[in-house]
């Protein structure tokens, strides 16, 4: 069993916010115009598909004339130790360039560390990490 992949409705911007996301994560980015699509119901040039597949993979397209886009209220996408912590700080900065950051990447009471940071194509990302153990023997 694979993990859902989120699919975003962007309104028109779905080839620079993917390619924004390539930037942090990596991956292979795919785009595919509505007239490759033989798609009719918006520009020739807007994206009918685009995906993203790497550590980190999205989906979206540019929604029809008359559909709505993305607007998110009360979803998080989780990134909570899906990477190091080093490269977890970096896609949180990375993130918050043209967003917000709503709460710092920082160590909590528990010891992990975690934040919320909402990106400038308006998806809210919870990202952070446990702390670090280590054993000792005698």
């Amino acid at each position: 069993m694979t993990a859902p992949v989120v699919y975003i409705s962007f309104p028109g911007t779905a080839a620079e916010a993917l390619t924004f996301y390539q930037g942090i994560f990596g991956g292979e980015l795919a785009l595919f115009t509505y007239e490759e699509f033989n798609r009719t119901d918006g520009p020739p040039t807007a994206i009918a598909h685009g995906e993203l597949r790497g550590p980190i993979s999205i989906s979206g397209s540019d929604a029809a004339e008359g559909e709505a886009s993305v607007r998110v209220e009360g979803l998080l996408l989780s990134l909570l130790g899906t990477a190091e912590p080093e490269v977890l700080h970096e896609w949180f900065n990375k993130l918050a360039e043209g967003g917000s950051t709503l709460d710092p990447l920082v160590v909590r009471p528990w010891g992990g560390s975690d934040g919320q940071v909402t990106d400038t194509y308006g998806l809210r990302w919870l990202i952070g990490y446990e702390a670090a153990t280590t054993s000792t023997s005698n």
